[in-house]
């Protein structure tokens, strides 16, 4: 009878596993919209100033140094991440995932808010773009610190089997905060004129996407303050660590994971920087497409990139994400590659919006879709008590190098036409994402609640069995 019993006590234990508890519910709506609002946030340069950088610049400055200087803008967002990945992941493991959390999003709130009351070159001269550039920096620090801890903190209340899945849902929180962003910008676009230095949109329309991204990051926090912390975390997160978790991090077994990590996602980075952040700049600013007109191609494709991640993220469940993230980087670099110069050329040829919206869009979801894997993938690769660290610095250290991509640019229009640089950057891409992944191990069955002893990390490719309850009769 106790046998009997106690098979029963483990079938019940190991149903509950499988269903996503309300505390799991909560973790995983609270990681994907503080996702979107990281998101919007990020990409409000990219979408909302572009149309108004003359704003902050002088006039008459040859059009690619005002790309490159729009581009800056955002580049430092992106620099600052890493930044904040390395403080607050060392808080999210030491403090709490949840704790953590709501300081990183009330951080960037504040940060959008200033920017959006910033006066322009004609009151500060340089010191104004000087600063811009300085409070977007701050502002990336923050946003790092935001999915370093709620996303880690939703993939240890997720379920094994769910956990492919949800995490694409998570990182489908860019492309929908994208055509939020989008939409928001095109309706202002429509009722305030931009165009000219003294036009409405350049001169005040652009605040209301800073202030309305602000605001919303506020408002969050009194959602997200009914988040339960980490259970994964409360029972593990300190017995498993001996040192701080950066010097955990970056020592042993657990270096060797943050490089292999490093290396995939400098080339899931580069993708981004070529098809997310510089072509709105390439086509508005070089190409003079009209601003409104790629704004709602951008949000069309947008709606297929957020398709896009949910397809990927359950092939990654199916077939394994080394293997999932192998095959997409060989897609990015072939495929997304050709789509990518058709409409760089389609564009210079003067050929018709359309087409080239339409092929930047088939560009865009091959090379960014494999993001879907991402968050589930990497926080599979730590263990609980590095595992924030881990994730956070592993996201987003890899930005620094392709986050110059502007720069690159550059250089290498001395050897070829400035308008067909991104493509080569968008082939090393998927070659960086395809060597990564194909040094790393398989994570799909990691237990994330797997008991380690103190010092240890997690071999993804050996997963631990939980511990089972023996009857003492």
């Amino acid at each position: 009878m106790a046998v009997v019993a106690e098979a029963n006590i483990g079938s019940s234990i190991a149903v509950e596993r499988e269903a996503l508890t309300p505390h799991g519910k909560k973790a995983v709506a609270g990681a994907f919209f503080g996702l979107a609002i990281d998101f919007y946030d990020i990409y409000l340069p990219t979408v909302a100033l572009t149309p108004a950088i003359i704003y902050f610049i002088p006039k008459n400055l040859p059009l690619q140094t005002t790309a490159t200087l729009n581009f800056i803008v955002f580049a430092v967002t992106l620099i600052g991440r890493p930044i904040g990945a390395l403080i607050f992941g060392h808080f999210a493991d030491v403090i709490g995932r949840r704790r953590t959390t709501m300081i990183a999003v009330g951080g960037f709130g504040v940060m959008t808010l200033l920017i959006a009351l910033m006066p322009g070159y004609a009151a500060w001269g340089y010191t104004a773009i000087v600063l811009l550039i300085l409070l977007r920096l701050v502002d990336g620090i923050f946003m790092g610190g935001e999915y370093t801890s709620a996303n880690p903190l939703a993939m240890e209340a997720c379920p094994k089997h769910l956990r492919g899945l949800v995490g694409g849902v998570i990182q489908a929180a860019y492309p929908i905060a994208y055509i939020a962003i989008a939409l928001t910008v095109t309706i202002i676009l429509a009722f305030v004129p931009a165009g000219q230095l003294n036009s409405p949109y350049v001169q005040w329309g652009w605040r209301i996407p800073f202030v309305i991204g602000g605001v919303i990051a506020i408002v969050f926090l009194f959602f997200y303050a009914r988040v339960e912390e980490s259970k994964v975390w409360e029972a593990e997160g300190k017995t498993t660590r001996t040192k701080a978790p950066l010097v955990e991090l970056f020592s042993g077994q657990n270096l060797r994971h943050l490089a292999q990590v490093f290396l995939m996602m400098t080339g899931l980075w580069f993708s981004v920087q070529v098809a997310i952040s510089f072509t709105p700049t390439l086509l508005q600013v070089v190409l003079k497409e009209p601003a409104k007109s790629v704004i709602n191609g951008l949000i069309v494709a947008n709606v297929l990139l957020a398709v896009s991640y949910i397809i990927v993220a359950v092939m990654g469940q199916a077939f394994g994400r080394r293997l999932t993230l192998i095959v997409s980087g060989l897609w990015t670099a072939v495929l997304a590659t050709l789509f990518y110069y058709w409409m760089t050329a389609n564009a210079a040829g003067h050929g018709s919006l359309f087409v080239t919206m339409a092929l930047y869009t088939v560009a865009l979801c091959l090379s960014i879709s494999p993001w879907g894997i991402v968050t589930t993938y990497i926080t599979e690769r730590f263990a609980t008590g590095v595992r924030a660290s881990g994730y956070g610095v592993g996201y987003s250290l890899a930005v620094i190098i392709p986050g110059f991509l502007s720069f690159y640019l550059l250089a290498l229009a001395k050897v070829m036409p400035y308008i067909y640089t991104p493509v080569v950057f968008l082939a090393l891409a998927g070659a960086l994402q395809v060597i990564g992944a194909w040094l790393g191990p398989e994570t799909r069955d990691v237990e994330m609640a797997a008991t380690l002893a103190p010092g240890t990390a997690l071999e993804p490719h050996e997963p631990r069995e939980p511990r089972r309850r023996i009857s003492p009769t």
